[in-house]
């Protein structure tokens, strides 16, 4: 009787995932299987040395597909990646740190931004700023900005070139902060080239 309810319970379960949870309870089968079965392959003396190597070749092969879906699911979540839905629309999915992190091509060069609506430029940090060629003993810092670590100097400077998948916009001002700083900043003399910025489900959808 017990054994009964404890198998409806268990395909209630099952039947109350999702695909990708299957998938994943399917690699960990996988992988769990893979270890004890070496175990227990290992531990057998009485097998011929051939029989037992080949086992042994057969499940860390289970276990190197169990590894790999997992993998898959792991780096995921780790390192969330933006998608370019299409010509118009890019999904941000939130990081770890819970900011919303976007990737851009200044100038043919990869920076990474965090999405700041509160900041009313695009601020970059003066090694990404050195890395897109400028010189940062040639800025003039004569600007100033507001931070919560007070007030820094700022000095203007154009992206020439601004991609985001298929979106492209050109001579983008933006400024480079004299201060330290963790990431550049994306802010509304971007963002606000957009027509639609939504937040939802632990997504950023911006949308021209």
């Amino acid at each position: 009787m017990a054994c009964g309810v404890l198998g409806s319970a268990v395909n209630a379960y099952i039947h109350a995932m999702s695909t990708d949870q299957i998938m994943q309870l399917t690699y960990l089968v996988l992988l769990g299987a893979a270890i004890a079965g070496s175990a227990i392959v290992a531990g057998r003396s009485n097998m011929g040395k051939m029989t037992q190597q080949a086992a042994i070749w057969a499940l860390i092969f289970i276990g190197v597909i169990g590894a790999y879906g997992l993998w898959e699911d792991i780096s995921g979540d780790v390192n969330p990646r933006q998608a370019i839905i299409d010509d118009r629309t890019v999904a941000v999915p939130r990081g770890n740190d819970g900011h919303y992190h976007l990737t851009l091509e200044i100038n043919n060069k990869p920076v990474r931004f965090v999405v700041d609506t509160g900041a009313s430029q695009v601020v970059l940090s003066q090694d990404d700023a050195v890395r897109l060629g400028f010189d940062i003993l040639d800025l003039d810092f004569t600007g100033s900005a507001f931070t919560a670590n007070g007030v820094v100097r700022t000095a203007p400077v154009t992206l020439s070139l601004v991609t985001l998948g298929g979106i492209e916009d050109r001579n983008i001002p933006a400024v480079v902060n004299a201060g330290a700083m963790d990431s550049s900043l994306l802010g509304m003399t971007y963002l606000g080239l957009y027509d639609r910025i939504e937040i939802a489900d632990g997504q950023l959808v911006l949308n021209r």
